[in-house]
């Protein structure tokens, strides 16, 4: 593999963090679900956003459906909300009601035929503090050209991450305590369930309570692994600073096995919220938060999982999506709020950060 590099191009920024973020086909246009409940839109060439919508809290989820032209957004309030940007008016098309409670993650499948929401609150169930049970399914699919419910499935709460798996087959999804399971969706049957406890841990300094969880899953191009990342055991949850990890995993055997995980070496402390795979599946992307360290977004070999480049982003690192092919990258996040100036706003402090790479084999 040829040197691998991501240098700076561009920051975008927005009046609020950006939580999520999509790409229209022709890369010229990005658009973000943002703090404020906005959902916007972002020409990459002036960088002047536009309010297109808005959810009644954050809005945590965004995808461009390029077959409809239309963008689908979720958010805290536990709807899904579909918009047609074409106009310089957005229209909103539909609004679905998925949750009673938030949003998490939010993935549309590869054929643009599903939506997938997961949702839950972490509440005490016991003595010990484990989760109660769901008062919801806490993982739903919807018809993206209808909206109408095509499935729900049961996971214990709350569930964090969820993904779609290339050819569209299969649904993963995995929560607060690291337990990770996969469903057939032609037939609604669950066909895989394993926990990993590298996720999660139980705080133990200023409050008692789990913490952690996987943050994002990403099936490899070929379907036949899945991978995980968040954050590893810490000494002070409240800190945020454990361990940088991911996992990979052979899902389709039985039982499930660990195929590798993170190096020590190649890892510093805190939450790692996006996965996705270069267009090239030579390299993947895991990108978050930093506590300590020296990067919070890095390249990682596909086949060995070695670290190949990594860059400290200077922001909470939320989404991230490939543009042109892979020669770009853009990564959404915020840094800290500051406080008001002279004319009496805040600062813009959510960000869309652009990335020209070079040596994708």
């Amino acid at each position: 593999m040829s040197e691998i590099k991501l240098t700076p191009l561009k920051d975008l920024k927005l009046p609020t963090a950006v939580l999520a973020l999509a790409a229209a086909p022709d890369s010229k246009q990005l658009f973000a679900a943002c703090l404020d409940g906005g959902v916007w839109a972002v020409p990459i060439e002036s960088g002047m956003p536009q309010k297109l919508g808005k959810h009644e809290s954050y809005a945590s989820g965004m995808a461009y459906l390029a077959k409809s032209n239309q963008l689908l957004s979720a958010g805290y309030d536990g709807t899904l909300r579909w918009f047609s940007p074409a106009n310089s008016e957005a229209k909103e098309v539909r609004t679905v009601k998925a949750h009673a409670f938030w949003s998490w993650k939010m993935r549309v499948s590869p054929d643009e035929r599903f939506v997938a929401s997961v949702t839950g609150q972490y509440l005490a169930g016991g003595e010990k503090y484990e989760p109660a049970k769901e008062r919801e399914p806490s993982v739903k699919v919807f018809e993206t050209e209808t909206g109408k419910l095509r499935g729900e499935f049961a996971h214990t709460p709350p569930v964090l991450s969820v993904a779609f798996s290339p050819d569209s087959k299969h649904l993963a999804a995995a929560n607060l305590m690291g337990e990770i399971r996969v469903w057939d969706l032609e037939t609604g049957k669950q066909v895989a369930a394993w926990t990993t406890p590298d996720f999660t841990c139980w705080g133990i300094i200023k409050s008692h309570h789990y913490i952690g969880g996987i943050f994002d899953l990403a099936f490899s191009p070929d379907g036949r692994e899945l991978l995980a990342c968040g954050m590893g055991p810490m000494v002070d949850p409240m800190a945020g600073n454990g361990k940088q990890t991911w996992q990979r995993f052979a899902w389709t055997e039985t039982p499930v096995r660990k195929i590798s995980q993170i190096q020590d070496a190649d890892a510093g402390a805190g939450l790692m919220e996006s996965l996705r795979f270069h267009p090239s599946a030579t390299v993947f992307l895991m990108a978050g938060k930093l506590a300590q360290g020296k990067w919070n977004a890095a390249l990682f070999d596909a086949s060995s999982g070695g670290l190949v480049h990594a860059l400290d982003c200077k922001m909470r690192v939320t989404d991230a999506t490939w543009l042109g092919g892979g020669t770009q990258l853009a990564l959404s996040g915020a840094t800290a709020q500051e406080k008001k100036n002279k004319d009496g706003r805040y600062p813009d402090f959510g960000h869309i950060k652009l990335f020209t790479g070079v040596g994708f084999g």
